[in-house]
This record gives structure tokens, C-alpha cells and sequence, in this order.
């Protein structure tokens, strides 16, 4: 395919600066083939993966069109997800920046309508939203279609598989039916080729092969393992590859919230993304995440589609999607702008018919990688410490300690001797050795666990792992109990009590993550977690409690209005009702 530069595009001078400033100047494949034909004022449906470059694709001519002289509404694009219509709309106003009177305006679900309602007024020419709110303000009279020129549907397959199909066909029935249409969808399954069929004229196709973009350039790799040592092959490959901003997907909420409790619990830098999450919690998440005061993000699908962040290190599918076209996207995330990435797969025995799929569809080598073990991570621990004294000495940026030196050779010790004992403790501290921390303390941080027999079904012979006994409930009726992520808060500490137990599902990483997020506070702020059937207590630092409680009160936590106030877990009777 040949390669074009936007300047060779055709593109308005405002539109030319804008993209100009945005870093770009070669086209990609997708914005090159489309781009052209949308700006003729040609139908278009275009095949392509995340991470090609297609929200400039379509938003490009749509600014192009867009008469900022004009009060109405003129660019209509419909997005699955509130993610995905938030990252559009961003891109969009980026692309518009020196078109001036050009105005987007997001809408979805989990907004205020006020909010919308007061957006609308202002008379925007680009509209970006999700089908259902969408709906709701056509029926309402606020969302007036009459004078839209260009509809887009971004990821088509995806809104039908969510159910949006009704929809989709009551929005462009209520559009002008001389308009232009562009239609964006990984598959072209046979209810999108009725869409098309029905409401397009003369379509041009775009089709990029999705094994023609990112997945070259992504090292991919399979780890066979059980499915219950899932979490522990994770935490060693983290440690292998000192993994600094990754994505970790799971396959179900629960899924995504236990996996991220546990990666807090062992001192990791994480946080969850996914549908129960309230629209707030996840903007400041992802915004944490682009930010990188994030390092793991742990996500579903849904959640994480329209997720756009740059230098993603690696990816990886704890669990494998059913379809091999969403395995494309997930990893479609790393190894971007022609950068190299890595992708790695936790496949268990029942998984390994999904593996063949993908395998088939993407026509790349995904190779098999054997579970890291103690050794491995110690010689790698080793390795970085060794690396850093080289650097530090080569740098000369250090306090020479000659005189402490001195006493202990005159003490007897061999040089060779100190040196040996500083690197052994100074490993020590790197690794956190089993020794310093009890096996079953839920605080372990980024280490290597002791090596002990599973507690269930044994993994296969050549996996080289075995698990330690997984942090929660025990058999008895004592609550769920989790000393923090950080250090742990000291007896100084406030304990505050909620009004959401056990009873309504919540787990220790649910708190964490809404106190953290929601009050804007470092996570080491907070120490013990006990949770009961009706009420749970966490454990703060004194300084931090009233702006917890203030914040907090009123904000929901799994779908509850949350109320909080002092007070203390009971000392004894831990299984009790009683709140």
C-alpha cells in the first residue's frame, strides 16, 4: 500500500496545523485509503483494528465539514462505549483547534443531562455518544438531527453485540437520508451488512487486514499453566520483565476486581477498570493510567475499548477472550506507531482451543514461554543490582564511605568478603527474602514466593511453579481482613465504618480503590480493611480522615450511596452481623 504524508491529503490549512501539532505526518494505511474518499463525500465502511489511526480517519473529514457558521448539529458519531465517545471526542477537539467555532460535544450515560442539556444549547456541529443517551435526547426534543450531514458509526460490530441494534436504526432513520455515512467495524457480520444495504449509497470499502498493522511488531508469547496458579505465574512474569506500565485483562468483573485486590495486597501499583465502576471513578482511573501514576491496569473489554494510551510495555490476557478478533484488539494496545511490544497469554487446558483460533486468524507465531522460576528471578534480581553499582560507580555520584572501609578490613574481613555480604543484603532488600515477611500475610510485596506444594489440583510437570495458599476468606466465619496497600497505618490511625458489607459484594480492592480515587489520597494512607456481612471498617491515617468522610459520603460503591463515620471494628465475634 502506498504510503502518503497528510499534506498530500488535500486538508484545509487549519485542519493541516492541527494535525501538525498533533505530532502526525505520514498517514496510516486507514486514514489514507478513507480520508480522501470521505472528503469526495463518498459512503464509506472501513476494516481495521485499535490502534490504526481510524478515529482520524472519520474525524478528519468530519471537521472538514463541519460550517462553524452554522448553530446545528451537523456531525453525528455513535461510539459502544462511554470510553470510547469520551477518547473521540477528545481527538476531535484536538483536530479542530484552529477551525475556529467548531464545537464537540460527548454524550453518554453516567453524565448529569443538565450537563448535556446546557452542552446542547451552545449549539455544537459534532456530536460523539453512545445509541441509548442518544435516544433519550431525540425522544426529549434536545437533540435535534434535521440538519446532520455525516453520520458515523464507530466499532458497528461492537454496538450490536451490545444490544444497540434498535437503536442504531431509530438514529439514522431520524437523520436526513441525503447525508453521508461512514461505518467502522472490525467483522462485517450479516446484521452490518443489512445496515449497510439499508442505509448507505454506494459505499467505497476500506478493508486494512488487521494482521498487516500492529501484530508483526508485537513479541508474542504463551504461558501454559493451571488455571488456579493464574495469579501467581502473573506476579513472576511481572517480576521478570519489571514491568512498569502494562495492561492486564480479565475476562469478568469479578474476575478483574479479585485479581486487582490481590496485585495491591502484594504491593504492586495497580487499579481495575470495568462496567459497575461509576462513570467518575473510571475517567480518573484511565486519566491515573495515561498519566502513569498508574503501572498495571487490570480491565475488561468493554471497559478498556476507546482506552488510547502511548508506550505500553506489554499486555497481557490472563484470561484469552473467546474471539480472536477481540485477542487483536487487546494487544493492539502495545507495539504502536511501528514501536516494539510484547504480549504474553496465561492459557490453561480449557483455553487451548481459543489459542488454536487466534493462532489461525492472525497467522503470527505466538511461542510458548515457561513459567520463571526462584532462581531465574533471583539471577535477574541480581543482574539490576549489579548493573546499578556499575552505573553508580561510573557516575562517581556517591559518598565514599573509605573509613568505614578501613575498619572493618582492619577488622579481619577480606574485601572480597564485604563486598559479598553488601550485595547479599542489598539483594535481600530487592527480593523481600520469605524470611522477612510471614507466607501467608496478605502485605508480601514484589517478590518471589517460597516454594510450597499447591493446595489443589497440581500444575503440569514442565509449568516449574508452585503456589502459595491465596489471601482471603478462611474456613471460618471470621470477616475479610486486609492490612493496606502500603505501609501499614499504625495504631495513630481512625478506623471509619460504612454502611456496605460482605452482603452487598464488596472486597477490600472496592475500598481501596474509592478512597484512593475519590479523595485523591495515596493509597498508603490506608491500612487495615475489615469487612463484615452488613458494615466494614477501614483504617486511615488520622490527618486523612475528615476529607475522606466528607468526600466519600454520598459517592456509590457497587451500585450503594455510601455513609461513613468513626468508628470502631468490633474486637471480638469477627463473624457477626451485628454492624
Amino acid at each position: 500500500m502506498t504510503q502518503k504524508l497528510f499534506s498530500e491529503l488535500g486538508l484545509s490549512p487549519e485542519v493541516q496545523k492541527a494535525v501538525e501539532r498533533m505530532g502526525f505526518e505520514q498517514a496510516s494505511p486507514i486514514q489514507a485509503e478513507a480520508i480522501p474518499r470521505l472528503l469526495e463525500g463518498r459512503d464509506v465502511i472501513g476494516q481495521s483494528q485499535t490502534g490504526s489511526g481510524k478515529t482520524a480517519a472519520f474525524g478528519i473529514p468530519a471537521v472538514e465539514l463541519a460550517d462553524p457558521s452554522s448553530r446545528a448539529v451537523q456531525v453525528l458519531m455513535l461510539c459502544p462505549t462511554r470510553e470510547l465517545a469520551s477518547q473521540v471526542a477528545e481527538e476531535i477537539s484536538k483536530l479542530a483547534t484552529f477551525k475556529k467555532g467548531v464545537r464537540e460535544l460527548p454524550i453518554f450515560g453516567g453524565q448529569s443531562y443538565e450537563h448535556q442539556f446546557r452542552g446542547l444549547k451552545a449549539a455544537p456541529q459534532i456530536v460523539i455518544g453512545t445509541p441509548g443517551r442518544l435516544i433519550d435526547h431525540i425522544n426529549q426534543g434536545t437533540l435535534k438531527l434535521d440538519q446532520v450531514k455525516m453520520v458515523v458509526l464507530d466499532e458497528a460490530d461492537r454496538m450490536l453485540d451490545m444490544g444497540f441494534r434498535d437503536d442504531i436504526e431509530k438514529i439514522l432513520e431520524a437523520v436526513p437520508t441525503e447525508r453521508q455515512t461512514v461505518l467502522f467495524s472490525a467483522t462485517v457480520p450479516p446484521p452490518i451488512r443489512k445496515i449497510i444495504e439499508r442505509f448507505t449509497s454506494n459505499p467505497v470499502t476500506v478493508r486494512i487486514e488487521a494482521t498487516a498493522l500492529n501484530v508483526p511488531a508485537i513479541e508474542q508469547s504463551y504461558a501454559e499453566v493451571d488455571f488456579r496458579s493464574k495469579t501467581e505465574v502473573l506476579c513472576r512474569l511481572l517480576d521478570l520483565h519489571d514491568v512498569r506500565y502494562g495492561l492486564i485483562f480479565g475476562f469478568t468483573k469479578i474476575q478483574v476486581d479479585q485479581l486487582t485486590e490481590t496485585l495491591v495486597a502484594r504491593g504492586y501499583s495497580a487499579d481495575k477498570l470495568h462496567g459497575d465502576m461509576t462513570q467518575v471513578m473510571r475517567e480518573r482511573v484511565m486519566k491515573r493510567f495515561r498519566e502513569r501514576k498508574i503501572e498495571l491496569l487490570v480491565a475488561t473489554d468493554v471497559a478498556a475499548r476507546g482506552l488510547d494510551v502511548d508506550d505500553l510495555e506489554i499486555v497481557f490476557n490472563y484470561e484469552l477472550p473467546h474471539d480472536a478478533e477481540d485477542y487483536v484488539h487487546r494487544i493492539g494496545r502495545t507495539g504502536r506507531a511501528g514501536k516494539s511490544g510484547k504480549a504474553i497469554s496465561l492459557v490453561s487446558g480449557r483455553e487451548f482451543g481459543r489459542l488454536q483460533q487466534i493462532i489461525r486468524f492472525t497467522k503470527a507465531r505466538i511461542t510458548r514461554i515457561s513459567v520463571p522460576r526462584l532462581e531465574e528471578l533471583e539471577e535477574k534480581h541480581a543482574n539490576r543490582l549489579v548493573e546499578s553499582l556499575h552505573n553508580t560507580i561510573q557516575s562517581g555520584e556517591f559518598k565514599r564511605h573509605d573509613k568505614l572501609l578501613e575498619d572493618l578490613i582492619e577488622a579481619g574481613h577480606a574485601p572480597g568478603e564485604i563486598v559479598s555480604a553488601l550485595m547479599h543484603l542489598l539483594a535481600g532488600e530487592s527480593v523481600r527474602a520469605p524470611e522477612r515477611i510471614p507466607e501467608d500475610d496478605p502485605r508480601q510485596q514484589r517478590r518471589p514466593p517460597r516454594q510450597r506444594p499447591l493446595d489443589g489440583p497440581a500444575p503440569r510437570r514442565d509449568s516449574g511453579f508452585e503456589e502459595r495458599p491465596r489471601a482471603g476468606r478462611s474456613r471460618d466465619s471470621a470477616p475479610r481482613q486486609f492490612d493496606g496497600p502500603g505501609p501499614r497505618v499504625d495504631e495513630t490511625g481512625v478506623w471509619l465504618k460504612f454502611n456496605i458489607g460482605e452482603n452487598a459484594g464488596v472486597a477490600p480492592g472496592d475500598f481501596v480503590g474509592c478512597i484512593a480515587n475519590e479523595a485523591e489520597v495515596p493509597r498508603t494512607v490506608i491500612g487495615g480493611i475489615r469487612i463484615l456481612a452488613t458494615v466494614s471498617f477501614v483504617q486511615v491515617a488520622a490527618e486523612f480522615a475528615d476529607h475522606i468522610m466528607n468526600v466519600l459520603r454520598g459517592v456509590k460503591l457497587r451500585g450503594r450511596a455510601i455513609t461513613v463515620m468513626p468508628g470502631l471494628p468490633p474486637r471480638r465475634d469477627f463473624g457477626s452481623k451485628r454492624g
